[in-house]
């Protein structure tokens, strides 16, 4: 990271900057060791609570979603379709809670201006490059605009990579003593189908999507100004507060639409074939390692249109999505091309044993 003024350009590891040079400083994650225990079974009812954020004013809603089985993927014929949604082959979740709305930024921000993880530019080179896994990391400050000219507070967090969403859910897990993650692949899109089998989470076609979802067809506002130049007809395209729009049948707002949504697990194009060898498959997640691309996203966002809203519509992330960040390759947690890029955040009733010890992996490091 390089802490700036004006920097005009950089040669040689110095920021010349307007005729003072500036030593360029290294990435040094933002670390606080610490121990997270957590039970492998959550003692909580069933049921809808609220989380209040200790030591914070911050607090969201988690929905119980019941355990059941659904048909994964989509069929073929299906409009819009990929060849990754198949084959269609039926799944058993468990029952889990999962965030009635995306992660926003007054949520996210509590994470990062946790007054516990400061800088600690002692650290052993070892633990800095040499990832602990009961360690947290914080992100350094953002070189660029973190809301991308889109709104703040109540709006969902963007830009955010899948190692910042997973670190934010290890925090949680710290704060509140309760498992949280991400969801799986599985338990995101049995979640955002609702009992429905069709193309989305509710009992119509794209003709109500407007009803569900913000999206391209319908998220261009004339009080936004957003540099991406990507207009609609009412002005530019922007994400909305969350929770603007209908739920589905679990009370779950905004699966389709505002921002994509990572998900736990690592893409494989051809994982429905391995699950589909188990009638019904048993929880399927693909377990993440310490790679920095290739995880699911899943929802759609403000910007895309019907296709890729689609309940079974699957995408991946690739390190061109981190290619405008000043920091890359080291920052492990900006995505600057990537302003349609969000989460939410789960919770097992009880946890599938391969994700028992499950903790972020991604270090720092020149690719």
């Amino acid at each position: 990271m390089i802490k700036q003024i004006t920097t005009l350009f950089l040669v040689g590891g110095f920021a010349l900057v307007a005729g003072v040079v500036c030593v360029a400083q290294p990435v040094v994650p933002q670390t606080v060791p610490f121990q997270v225990v957590v039970p492998a079974k959550t003692d909580l009812p069933p049921k809808n609570f609220t989380e209040k954020l200790p030591g914070t004013k911050v607090q969201f809603e988690m929905v119980y979603v019941p355990g059941g089985e659904f048909s994964m993927g989509s069929p073929e014929g299906e409009s819009g379709r990929s060849t990754d949604e198949g084959p269609r082959h039926r799944v058993r979740v468990k029952p889990f809670w999962l965030g009635r709305f995306e992660v926003t930024w007054d949520e996210y921000r509590s994470f990062t201006d946790d007054r516990t993880l400061y800088q600690t530019n002692e650290l052993p080179a070892l633990f800095v490059h040499k990832f602990k896994a009961d360690a947290i990391t914080k992100p350094s400050a953002s070189y660029v605009d973190e809301f991308y000219s889109h709104g703040s507070a109540d709006h969902p967090a963007l830009s955010i990579t899948h190692h910042a969403a997973m670190m934010y859910c290890h925090w949680l897990r710290w704060k509140t003593h309760k498992r949280y993650r991400l969801p799986t692949e599985a338990e995101w899109e049995y979640a955002c189908r609702a009992g429905y089998e069709g193309l989305f989470g509710f009992d119509a076609a794209a003709e109500k999507l407007n009803d569900y979802a913000w999206y391209r067809g319908n998220s261009a506002t004339k009080n936004h100004t957003h540099e991406s130049n990507d207009r609609g007809a009412e002005g530019e395209r922007t994400t909305h507060r969350v929770g603007t729009k209908k739920p589905n049948k679990f009370g779950l707002c905004d699966m389709h639409g505002n921002v994509a949504e990572w998900c736990v697990d690592l893409f494989d194009a051809r994982f429905y074939e391995k699950a589909a060898r188990d009638n019904p498959a048993a929880g399927p997640v693909n377990v993440p390692g310490d790679k920095k691309w290739g995880h699911v996203v899943r929802g759609g966002s403000w910007a895309d249109g019907p296709d890729r809203l689609r309940s079974a519509a699957r995408r991946v992330s690739d390190r061109s999505w981190q290619k405008h960040d000043p920091q890359n390759p080291r920052s492990i947690w900006w995505l600057t091309k990537m302003d349609v890029i969000g989460f939410r955040v789960c919770i097992p009733v009880e946890e599938y044993p391969s994700l028992l010890d499950l903790k972020p992996m991604v270090v720092a490091k020149p690719e």
